[in-house]
């Protein structure tokens, strides 16, 4: 009887431990390549190139980050990220709720239909050339709003948050428009609120598609007062030589300080990472704890 309990007691703390070493495993495969980029970009870029840059630079400098700032359009551009983020997430968010509110009604007689059609736009595209003579012919080539009005509803984003209304009491509304209160009033006061969980994980998915965004840039906006960080820093990649390009104001070019000056593709494209990928880093945790909530309960019916 005793041998047995022992045993018993034992099956907890060895379950426990092999649980432990793999969510190490997991801990470690996940923030060792981040890691690894911050020592990339913390390294002499030259001194990149022979490898074995791990977790901890081998010749510590701050070159590669001096490289990506001194561009004299990054201050402007990075301004222009901010804009098109934050303006882009806050109306493709409500836009995208009011139209999940509508197509979750049931006295809505269109609603299947107009599901439908919204449904098709995340398996069919007309393609780029349809798509830049569109904003050309709206007349919003080389405008902010190129930026904003194309994406402003997301289907994928729509089902979200649809399904996620669709857990909601029906009595919320009944009792709305008992006490007068219309659509717009009802999805204000009534379901927006409620909704919080659900718009934040949508507000996360937009504004890391927008933060990360540089193609349209390319396509429709390539004026230089409307270019995005995103896209100057995929400029100072391209302009990056495949051997090594010496600092703006470096000393001495073809001697030995030159050489210590130089970033070469790999330390410059760690920069750039981390740079492009800092401000969503620190936006993730204050949007964890609704983007877990908001998925699990996004995704219980449809």
């Amino acid at each position: 009887m005793n041998t047995v309990k022992k045993r018993i007691g034992l099956e907890p703390a060895i379950f426990n431990t092999i649980n432990y070493i793999l969510l190490l495993c997991v801990l470690v495969v996940t923030l060792y390549p981040f890691l690894n980029t911050i020592a990339v970009s913390l390294n002499e870029g030259i001194d990149t190139t022979r490898g074995g840059i791990y977790l901890l630079p081998r010749d510590f400098t701050w070159k590669n980050y001096e490289s990506v700032f001194s561009s004299g359009h990054l201050p402007r551009a990075f301004w222009i990220s901010i804009a098109r983020t934050v303006s882009g997430t806050v109306l493709s968010v409500f836009f995208t709720s009011m139209l999940a509110y509508v197509l979750s009604r049931p006295e809505y007689m269109f609603k299947k239909s107009v599901t439908i059609i919204v449904i098709l736009t995340m398996y069919f595209s007309a393609g780029l050339i349809p798509a830049y003579f569109l904003i050309k012919d709206l007349h919003m080539l080389n405008t902010f709003w190129v930026y904003i009005l194309p994406g402003m509803i997301s289907a994928f984003n729509m089902i979200v948050v649809r399904t996620y209304i669709h857990t909601l009491p029906e009595s919320l509304v009944e009792s709305a428009k008992i006490d007068g209160a219309g659509e717009f009033r009802t999805f204000m006061s009534i379901i927006l609120p409620l909704c919080m969980p659900v718009l934040a994980t949508v507000s996360l998915f937009v504004a890391v598609g927008q933060w990360n965004s540089w193609f349209d840039t390319f396509i429709f906006a390539p004026k230089q007062s409307l270019s995005t960080l995103q896209y100057e820093l995929m400029k100072l990649l391209n302009n990056t030589s495949s051997v090594g390009t010496s600092l703006p104001g470096g000393n001495n070019p073809g001697g030995a300080d030159s050489a210590a000056g130089m970033v070469t593709p790999l330390s410059i494209r760690a920069a750039i990472t981390i740079v492009a990928a800092l401000p969503i880093i620190m936006v993730y945790p204050f949007m964890q704890r609704y983007f877990v909530t908001g998925l699990q309960l996004g995704g219980v019916k449809g």
